[in-house]
């Protein structure tokens, strides 16, 4: 018998194969099992306003897991029964979560399954090399209801002491009382909606997504981050100052469609600055490393 000797590509493709077709057998029943859960989860993303970006979540962080199928396949598989302990332990958790009908809760079993297989079936080399898809995976998930009437409530009140600041210097008199501006032509509320947690949460989630594509340094994910805090809160009392100014040249301007098309721009402008941002930490390490050297 002669033996044909076979490519290293073919090897790496068959490889490729035998790995992920276990991921897609257990990833199915995973859908499969939590399936009522993730159709709710998908049912507040269409009619949650701050959710919106969670239908993009799985597909990012899915194509992620795709482009390193190719290391996966090199990296030699040590499947663990921890993996197994994880995945009991997150339908344990799903059932009571729904039982007693915390979401949070319910939801976040799901990922801790994700993590489960993934161990379970590659071992925690595995699990390193999916860690980032993994843990952006977390963004499609709502905070809980506690904490977000808290940070709701804190950033009301930030955006509406700001957003007096700088209507005080556009020169426009102006008082505030909580989340209320009184302003000559008229009073502004500072909504749920105005707080800036809607702006914050898409704002981290594509914060993280543009570092992994334009930076190999993982610090620099988990900085423009951090950055996207002070962004949020800059941007959202920018948009309320804005709403103030337009609305002593004209009420309807601070009002539907123009107050809708006012929170867009000013995310776009969020965006640009994250860009700056990133760019202004480059040329500091850039700066950094010449003066070391």
């Amino acid at each position: 018998m002669v033996s044909v000797p076979v490519a290293p590509s073919t090897q790496v493709k068959r490889s490729a194969r035998v790995s992920w077709q276990p991921i897609a057998w257990f990833g199915g029943l995973l859908i499969l099992c939590y399936a009522p859960i993730l159709y709710r989860l998908g049912v507040q993303w269409a009619t949650d306003e701050d959710m919106g970006h969670g239908f993009l979540v799985p597909i990012v962080a899915g194509f992620i897991a795709w482009r390193r199928r190719d290391i996966l396949a090199a990296t030699p598989r040590q499947p663990s029964g921890w993996g197994l302990v994880l995945v009991v332990f997150a339908a344990l958790e799903a059932l009571a979560a729904t039982l007693g009908a915390e979401l949070f809760t319910a939801r976040l079993a799901f990922i801790i399954a994700l993590f489960g297989v993934v161990l379970y079936l590659g071992g925690t080399r595995w699990v390193k090399e999916l860690l980032f898809p993994l843990l952006l995976m977390l963004f499609m998930i709502p905070i809980p209801a506690i904490i977000y009437a808290q940070l709701t409530l804190k950033l009301q009140m930030l955006a509406a002491a700001l957003g007096e600041q700088l209507i005080e210097w556009m020169g426009i008199p102006v008082l505030r009382s909580g989340n209320t501006l009184q302003l000559p032509s008229q009073t502004l509320d500072v909504a749920e909606a105005c707080s800036g947690i809607r702006s914050l949460l898409s704002l981290g989630f594509l914060s993280l997504v543009y570092a992994y594509f334009t930076d190999k340094r993982v610090w620099m994910r988990w900085a423009l981050l951090a950055a996207t805090i002070p962004i949020a809160i800059c941007a959202n009392a920018i948009r309320v100052a804005v709403t103030g100014w337009l609305s002593e040249i004209n009420t309807k301007l601070a009002q539907g469609a123009y107050h809708e098309m006012e929170g867009y721009i000013v995310f776009v402008v969020a965006l640009v600055a994250l860009v700056i941002v990133h760019r202004l930490i480059n040329l500091a390490t850039k700066k950094t490393r010449k003066a070391q050297a």
